[in-house]
Parts: structure tokens; C-alpha cells; sequence
């Protein structure tokens, strides 16, 4: 009987190894077939001259910091959430909280107590691609959230509204009117049960999360086994971005007059943001459009990727032409600022800024990987 089990365990170890074996020639041969899924130097060395081009025309390596001046290095990298919700119009935006990484636990719960219930988000004040961000369920998520966590962080009020948008918008400085480029919706990482499959055989069947299986694997590694019940929706990742498993569907044919409307008050409400992306979540897209029922989580600035070169069906080289577009754009607003007085930061400031950031998203993605909340 023992060896019996043995072979038997021998049989289904060797099985899955070959089935992951498979996979991963098949994950290969997709990914060279879709550019959208290439990693982000790859797609973006073959432009890189221009992006160049643009730095020599103005004397300047980062000559995109005069383009949101009230963000801190324009919004390129490493901008300070709290420091953009402070400019947002009030009521635009959840009710947040920013927390010190260097409070007990005991005093976190005295600033949110009060303030916010649960469920309520976590993420970085510094932060990107989705790391780190979290939905807490209870005071024990919260605990251990806070525990782990060796950077300041904003708790922020649950926005349970139906749908995340983006909206990527710019305005000329010398203009009170701007352009909607693109508009997009988003959708959650997520398997579906049959009542069935285990999550770990529904995580390795499902083509969105196909190059994330390893990632998966560790954060949900106490439930791979669980079968999901039929039609029951089992969230892999809360976070909506395209970096971190997010779908992206085109709504360019939503955008008018009156969505345009929507954001340039909200741009002229802060006088100076003018190039970049809201991720916004709300009721609905007519809602969105009256200016009602919408809540601002993000804001871009000029690091911001024009998102709606997915979902729409393009070419890598459509997609370029967008890109560059978009930073001609930014180049020529930072230009009419820097004209206006505003300096581009000097070599040596830029980048030290940009070795600490770096530094930083590090470490938080090496702790995103292996938190399981």
C-alpha cells in the first residue's frame, strides 16, 4: 500500500509539473503575439529616442516638472497622494486619512475610530502600480496591515460605486477649456467557480492572470486548494490597474460635451493640473456626466500612461502614434510654464528623487507579493 501511494503521488507530481511545463511554453507563445502584454521597457525602447528628443529641445532632462507644478516632480514618479488630494475640489474625492507607519497600532486606531468603519481601503501615500493596496474586512486585517507596513499609508472610505473609470485629460495653460483623450473602464482580476475546479486550477486556466500564476500562487496560497462554488466571483486582486491584472474596455464613445465640462472645472479648481489621468469610480457613466455620484481615487500627473492605447484594438503602431502624441502634449505645456517661470529641476535633484522612489516601490512590491490580505 505504501508504494502504491508513493507512485501515486510521484504520478500526480510529475503530472501537474508537466501541465505547468505547458503552460508556460503556451503563456510564451501568447505574449510574443500581443504586444499589450510585453513588459513596459520592451514597448517602449523602440521610442525612446523621441522621449530624448524632447528632453534636448528643452535643455532639460526632466523637462516634464513644470507641467503639474503644484505636484511634486510634475507627477512623473513618486508624488505624494495626500499632497494631490489636498488640491482636489472637496467632496471630489473618498473621505481619507494619511497615517504614519511609526504609530503603534493602538494610536492608528485612535485617528481612524470615529472617521472610518469597515470596510475600508489601504495604500501607500507613495505608491504605484496597485502595491500594496488592500480592502480591510476587520480590525485583525487592519492590525496586520499596519504591522507589515514600513511606509506612511492613507485609509480611505470603500467606494462600493459599480464602476472604475479613467479619464486622461490636458489643457493648455494659456486655454480654459481642455481635451478628453481617452476614456476607459476597468474591471476586476477576478475567477469565476463551477463548482468543481480548485482556485489554483481556475487561476491557471484563465488567460488574464496567465503571467501571474507565481504571484497568485503566493498571495493566495492558503485557498488553492478550495474549490469555488459555482458562479461565486473569487476577487485575485482589488487593485484595477492594467499592471496588476486590470481589465481595460474602451468608452470612447461616451466621451461629449458635458464630460468635458466635468473636468475642466475640476482642473481649473486646482489651477494647475494639466496633463494627466483621473481614476475615478462611480454610479453611472450619465451620472458622471452631470458631475454627481463620482469619487476621484487617483491622480496621474505627468508620468500618467494614456491607457486608452489598450482596449481598442490597436497595432503597436497605432498605439506609438498615441504615446507620442500625448507627449508632444506635455512638452509643450511644460514649455509654456517654464516660460511663465516656473524651472525645471536640475539634473543631479531629479535624480536623486527618482533613485529614492525607486528604492521605494522595491520594497513594496517585494512586500505585495507575499502579503496575503
Amino acid at each position: 500500500m505504501h508504494i502504491r501511494q508513493c507512485f501515486y503521488t510521484g504520478y500526480k507530481g510529475a503530472k501537474r509539473f508537466l501541465f505547468l511545463e505547458v503552460l508556460k511554453l503556451n503563456n510564451l507563445i501568447y505574449q510574443f503575439a500581443h504586444w499589450e502584454t510585453w513588459p513596459y521597457l520592451v514597448k517602449y525602447i523602440p521610442i525612446a529616442p523621441l522621449w530624448f528628443w524632447f528632453c534636448a529641445r528643452a535643455g532639460s532632462f526632466w523637462f516634464f516638472t513644470p507641467s503639474n507644478p503644484t505636484l511634486t516632480f510634475g507627477g512623473f514618479e513618486g508624488e505624494s497622494k495626500n499632497e494631490m488630494y489636498l488640491q482636489l475640489p472637496p467632496g471630489s474625492f473618498p473621505d481619507s486619512i494619511l497615517v504614519s507607519h511609526k504609530l503603534t497600532f493602538v494610536e492608528a486606531c485612535s485617528i481612524v475610530e470615529g472617521n472610518l468603519a469597515f470596510p475600508f481601503a489601504v495604500k501607500p501615500d507613495v505608491g504605484m502600480m496597485g502595491f500594496m493596496f488592500r480592502k480591510i474586512e476587520n480590525q485583525q486585517q487592519f492590525e496586520q496591515y499596519h504591522s507589515v507596513m514600513e511606509v506612511d499609508y492613507i485609509i480611505q472610505h470603500y467606494v462600493d460605486y459599480p464602476l472604475e473609470v479613467s479619464v486622461f485629460y490636458y489643457r493648455y495653460p494659456n486655454e480654459l477649456s481642455g481635451h478628453i483623450t481617452g476614456f476607459i473602464r476597468k474591471e476586476f482580476l477576478q475567477v469565476t467557480g463551477n463548482g468543481v475546479a480548485t482556485l489554483l486550477e481556475l487561476i491557471a486556466q484563465y488567460p488574464r492572470v496567465r503571467f501571474r500564476i507565481e504571484e497568485m500562487k503566493l498571495k493566495h496560497e492558503k485557498k488553492l486548494n478550495d474549490i469555488i462554488p459555482a458562479g461565486e466571483r473569487y476577487c485575485l486582486s482589488y487593485a484595477m490597474n492594467l499592471s496588476r491584472g486590470g481589465k481595460l474596455v474602451s468608452l470612447a464613445h461616451e466621451k461629449d460635451g458635458r464630460l468635458l465640462k466635468v473636468f475642466d472645472e475640476i482642473s481649473r479648481y486646482t489651477k494647475y493640473f494639466y496633463y494627466g489621468r483621473y481614476d475615478i469610480k462611480c454610479l453611472s457613466i450619465e451620472d458622471l456626466r452631470l458631475g454627481k455620484n463620482f469619487l476621484i481615487l487617483e491622480y496621474n500627473g505627468s508620468g500618467a500612461e494614456p491607457h486608452h492605447i489598450y482596449g481598442n484594438s490597436n497595432t503597436l503602431l497605432q498605439a506609438y502614434r498615441v504615446v507620442l502624441h500625448h507627449w508632444n502634449v506635455l512638452y509643450k505645456i511644460s514649455k509654456h510654464n517654464h516660460q511663465d517661470g516656473l524651472k525645471y529641476w536640475t539634473f543631479v535633484s531629479g535624480l536623486r528623487f527618482l533613485k529614492k522612489a525607486n528604492k521605494h516601490f522595491r520594497a513594496l512590491k517585494k512586500l505585495d507579493t507575499t502579503f496575503e490580505i
